[in-house]
């Protein structure tokens, strides 16, 4: 495919456009491949993505029921951190960011990875104790974060109310090198890289059955014939369990509905991103300048795309008494996405009782930041059968009780 620069724009603009090709390809299914990869958003691109670049793995399809991106991917609100207590939580969050750093260079496609800031509030004294405990865990896991005064806060967020009588801000972990990224320009990006070494990402066809021979993969039936692979990544977010069940063995997970929102555009008036736990709110700006913001999940397990609105309610309340000005706005749309919960709130990137498949599940609410990372650790497990990040995600800490707690050190969902 050809190079994206300001070379090509110029060239293009002076033969009105006629020029660009399509960004990936729409193959038909071939009979066989090495790998199928079932899930194209993120995860699942991202995974195609490293089996090419870094393993040399090309013989690759990435089988989407929907459209390329239209699940979790394009359904979140773009947060990007690595300040994480346990150590193998730091450990695959950081390489995310450090692989989003850099890759709008490395895919020839402008991701807008946008650096700002992070701001975690601490709204009560558990969590003020806990986010200084992170500190120092991230300090000997070799993440540069930092703790910040109330007064340093008020300074980079003017608008924040820090004296709320029920939520006052008693100071904030902060993490500079966090920001936002243009969720469907990662999906995108990936899925042009992959096309381009030659991948054949399968849209509106939806897997239907895992066929076995004993204890081996043989391949999947889908709407459009059966496909044979050596190896099958299951990499669907909320719908993990149903294809798990497809295969013959169940997972620890439980879907919910996760919502998200955005207000009428304002002109610019925050330029980190800031996230309050206690509430379950998270608040930064779009481009185009919309508030984008973020709530928990429902209480309940579900497979809607819509959530529900008490959640807006009752998360838009206590936004509005830690940034009063956003009080007369209104909300110009909003959605949800269905989020894939373990017990321990962290990841599962492993092998199954299945030869030759393998499941990249359990993310929760922070399945965009790690993209990534997932990917580069997902594809080393399937191509070298071990994975140093993905080690301590395996299925069977849940026998063993080797839990990572990410619930209790974050007070919510990655």
């Amino acid at each position: 495919m050809k190079r994206y620069s300001m070379f090509a724009v110029a060239r293009e603009a002076m033969r009105y456009h006629a020029g660009w090709e399509r960004a990936w390809r729409s193959p038909e299914p071939k009979k066989r491949y090495k790998v199928i990869v079932v899930g194209a958003g993120g995860h699942g691109l991202a995974t195609a993505y490293y089996l090419g670049k870094v393993h040399g793995i090309t013989d690759v399809a990435v089988i989407e029921k929907g459209w390329l991106g239209g699940g979790n991917t394009g359904r979140n609100t773009t947060i990007i951190r690595s300040n994480y207590l346990q150590d193998a939580s730091a450990a695959i969050f950081d390489k995310a960011l450090q692989l989003y750093e850099g890759l709008s260079r490395d895919l020839n496609y402008n991701v807008m990875f946008s650096p700002r800031g992070l701001l975690m509030l601490a709204q009560s004294e558990h969590e003020r104790r806990g986010y200084q405990r992170t500190v120092h865990a991230n300090g000997l896991q070799g993440v540069s974060t930092q703790w910040i005064t109330p007064e340093r806060v008020k300074e980079l967020v003017p608008i924040l109310n820090i004296d709320g009588p029920r939520y006052p801000v008693l100071g904030a972990l902060y993490q500079e090198r966090g920001g936002t990224a243009r969720h469907d320009a990662v999906a995108w990006g990936y899925a042009r890289a992959c096309s381009n070494m030659g991948m054949d990402i399968i849209q509106q066809t939806e897997v239907t059955g895992i066929r076995r021979q004993g204890d081996k993969v043989a391949g999947v039936t889908t709407t459009r014939g059966e496909i044979d692979c050596e190896q099958l990544a299951i990499v669907v977010a909320g719908h993990s369990s149903v294809l798990a069940e497809m295969a013959g063995f169940r997972l620890p997970i439980e879907s919910v509905a996760l919502q998200a929102w955005v207000s009428e555009p304002i002109k610019p008036a925050i330029d980190v991103v800031v996230m309050a736990n206690l509430v379950h709110g998270y608040l930064s700006q779009s481009d185009k300048g919309e508030l984008v913001i973020g709530g928990g999940t429902d209480g309940f397990n579900n497979y809607t795309q819509r959530g529900s609105w008490h959640h807006v309610e009752e998360t838009t309340r206590a936004l509005v008494e830690t940034f009063p000005i956003i009080s007369r706005l209104k909300m110009l749309r909003q959605w949800g996405g269905i989020v894939d919960m373990t017990g321990d709130r962290s990841p599962i990137l492993s092998k199954t009782p299945v030869e030759g498949i393998f499941v990249n599940c359990g993310w929760g609410t922070g399945g965009f930041k790690s993209i990534p990372g997932s990917g580069f650790a997902m594809a080393e497990l399937i191509a070298c059968g071990y994975s140093p990040l993905a080690a301590e995600f395996n299925l069977n800490r849940f026998k063993e009780g080797r839990f990572i707690d990410e619930s209790v050190a974050a007070g919510v969902a990655h």
